[in-house]
């Protein structure tokens, strides 16, 4: 997985001498493709790089290497450098020279993932490497989403990047905006099955679908049952069908599973509940195999991730977010294989 990163790691030179992104798609071939499905969108965004810039962080932590913390170091330089004035983050760069998209529908600053996920990646960076221009581009992007409405599954990205500088930095400031936050989520809902936004019918796409485990954290951490509850029994509900079914949707992607199987762990976690663990690892096997193709997703004899499956078939593809997401789920694989990537960066 991170093998499979550091051949798609760019440098985005406007960005600062350091600065790196990674490409948003490859084919079978492992040659980069830029993003099209809204037009074209470009070549690299933030929403992965500030997804991977969490996942090095955690690698860093179990197996602190030099090239690791300069990758990590050099995607927060690409991160930051996408933060507007009002603390509101762009997404997308047209080109490796760093043209910015600042009108696409998946670039454009706004209540977004992308402005979640830079919150989340540079909360990450921050509690890890002291950056203060992180702390200060973290203040920034919260002033502007505590006064903004937001869908469950982008406001769950808010919620946790706030329980997360409540139990780390201190910052029981936020604690009332988190409880705020976690009601929000919690009161999004058709029956026990926690919703991504109030428009979803039907059984809720699973893709960045992390309610339950921030529900669950949110719960202990505020000192408030009735959010475990809920995020029990949304699990109950809708994560552990898929996982006993083997995600046999017509079309499954890493993050899928990496989302359910975060929120899996964290009710084991929090609650201690036989069963969660166990589930958890079975929604893990599907990487290597426990899915509708019964074919592997993970290649791990060269550290490669497809993108998903579709109608049976495992795709040939390969590109950020699939290994980022698969990284994420499967970070003893990539804490692993962190030795490897050194020659496979730029900057060298």
């Amino acid at each position: 997985m991170l093998r499979q990163l550091a051949r798609l790691t760019r440098p985005v030179p406007a960005a600062g001498p350091a600065a790196v992104a990674v490409a948003v798609y490859a084919d079978g071939n492992d040659e980069a493709v830029p993003a099209r499905e809204s037009g074209f969108e470009g070549v690299a965004c933030v929403d992965d790089a500030a997804r991977l810039l969490t996942v090095l962080c955690r690698v860093w932590a179990r197996a602190p290497l030099r090239p690791i913390e300069a990758w990590a170091r050099g995607l927060m330089e690409f991160v930051l450098w996408m933060q507007e004035p009002d603390g509101r983050w762009v997404n997308f760069v047209y080109d490796w020279g760093g043209s910015r998209n600042d009108e696409g529908p998946t670039s454009a600053v706004g209540e977004n993932f992308w402005h979640g996920r830079a919150l989340s990646g540079l909360t990450r960076a921050w509690l890890t490497f002291g950056d203060a221009r992180a702390e200060t581009a973290i203040r920034r992007g919260l002033e502007y989403v505590s006064a903004a409405g937001a869908p469950s599954d982008v406001r769950a990205l808010h919620l946790e990047v706030g329980l997360r500088l409540i139990v780390d930095a201190g910052r029981t400031d936020l604690e009332p905006a988190a409880k705020r936050w976690a009601d929000e989520i919690a009161a999004c809902h058709e029956g026990d099955v926690l919703m991504n936004n109030p428009d979803e019918r039907g059984t809720p796409h699973l893709w960045a679908h992390v309610q339950e485990g921030v529900l669950a954290d949110a719960g202990a951490i505020l000192d408030d049952p009735d959010l475990i509850d809920a995020a029990r029994r949304s699990a109950r509900a809708l994560l552990e069908p898929a996982v006993s079914a083997g995600f046999g949707r017509v079309s499954t992607t890493p993050y899928d599973v990496a989302s359910t199987a975060f929120g899996l762990d964290r009710l084991a976690a929090v609650t201690r509940e036989p069963g969660w663990a166990g589930l958890a690892a079975e929604a893990r096997a599907w990487f290597d195999g426990r899915n509708p193709a019964g074919m592997p997703v993970y290649d791990r004899r060269i550290g490669r991730v497809a993108d998903g499956i579709d109608e049976g078939r495992v795709s040939g593809n390969s590109g950020a977010e699939a290994n980022v997401e698969a990284a994420s789920a499967l970070l003893d694989d990539a804490v692993t294989s962190a030795p490897l990537v050194e020659d496979l960066l730029p900057h060298r």
